[in-house]
């Protein structure tokens, strides 16, 4: 199958990474601690680079907040976000305390005198500005002329905030217009991409907990990568931050944007299944966490699912009633007892994994 055809954008470096031009989409969360604890949002921090994130935005409310920045900055395995609202001179207080990259909505900064006097101060340190457009704060002008918060509404918001940048000769920013309305979301991303070519920052603004938020990212978020459009994700849900990263991690992998260990294809349960599958696929799940090689793995649960619908499975296994059977690509190689199946599977993925070792 071929790959997506991703939107070309203009490149931006936000620390030690590239957000846009020919760059892998990263994947971005959020801190939940109190970011003058810094310890507590340190380990945070280290915690959400293990599980995945390339960059963390922590939020500067206040002067502490700003202060202690310096130090989560200097000791951050990854670029750090400053996320600024209300007032400018905590933004000014993060490009000072090494801050990466700055997140405001200028919506609820001042405006574009604003934004134009923080992008000259940004120009300074080299820092991007991700100006992001949300439903919730667009200008009363502009909700009046287009009956709401509309996609149209959002991208002229978008444009207005670039226009001013533009003829100041600012060009490192990230653009986001986010709604909690999925499709409005997904609309203003595609009308925006046909004007102009910053990279974009995708999400759906408060998706909601842990499950329906994820589908309602996932629809959104993966709607648009498929169309091509997108160069950095955040999954927000209300929920642990590392459930952020678990979702976009796997909403990359889906569209083959990115590759981050084995992928897991198992069957739906029916009434042809000889096993009990749902605790054997998690069991398989849980044992493909320590191999990090891209390899597909299928377990399906009788002969009608077995290893023709799961062809394109690098290594698979079919339950049956006493025994199952090992298959690589959808041809059997060997019938095994069923107690031994997950043995034999995990045999079977070492091998795998130690001619990947040899290659490299």
């Amino acid at each position: 199958m071929d790959k997506i055809k991703r939107r070309v954008t203009r490149p931006v470096r936000v620390g030690g990474i590239t957000i846009g031009g020919d760059a892998p989409v990263t994947i971005q969360s959020m801190t939940t601690t109190r970011t003058e604890n810094y310890s507590a949002t340190l380990a945070q921090i280290e915690a959400l680079h293990e599980a995945g994130a390339d960059l963390v935005r922590v939020a500067v409310p206040d002067q502490g907040a700003a202060a202690i920045l310096k130090k989560l900055a200097a000791n951050s395995p990854v670029p750090l976000v400053a996320d600024i609202h209300f007032d400018i001179r905590l933004a000014y207080l993060a490009l000072d305390n090494g801050a990466a990259k700055i997140r405001i909505n200028p919506g609820n900064l001042g405006g574009r005198a604003k934004l134009t006097e923080l992008a000259r101060k940004a120009a300074g340190y080299r820092v991007p500005l991700r100006v992001g457009v949300n439903a919730g704060s667009l200008e009363k002008k502009l909700l009046e002329k287009h009956g709401g918060p509309t996609a149209a509404a959002l991208v002229e918001s978008a444009l207005g905030y670039l226009e001013a940048l533009e003829e100041i000769g600012f060009g490192d920013v990230v653009v986001s217009l986010k709604a909690s309305d999925v499709r409005t979301t997904i609309s203003a991303y595609r009308l925006f991409s046909e004007k102009k070519s910053y990279p974009l920052h995708l999400g759906v603004t408060g998706a909601g907990p842990a499950e329906a938020g994820s589908i309602k990212g996932a629809v959104g978020i993966g709607a648009l990568l498929a169309d091509g459009i997108g160069d950095t994700v955040r999954v927000s849900l209300t929920a642990s931050p590392l459930e952020e990263v678990r979702v976009a991690r796997h909403i990359l992998q889906a569209l083959d944007l990115r590759t981050f260990g084995p992928d897991l294809i198992s069957c739906p349960t029916c009434g042809r299944c000889e096993v009990e599958l749902v605790p054997l696929v998690n069991e398989v799940e849980k044992m493909l966490e320590a191999y990090s090689m891209p390899v597909k793995v299928a377990v399906m649960g009788c002969a009608v699912n077995g290893p023709g619908e799961a062809r394109e499975a690098e290594v698979g296994i079919c339950a049956g009633r006493k025994k199952g059977i090992l298959f690589r690509r959808g041809r059997v190689v060997r019938t095994v007892e069923q107690d031994r199946l997950l043995e034999a599977l995990k045999e079977e993925l070492d091998l795998l994994a130690a001619r990947e070792n040899d290659g490299a």
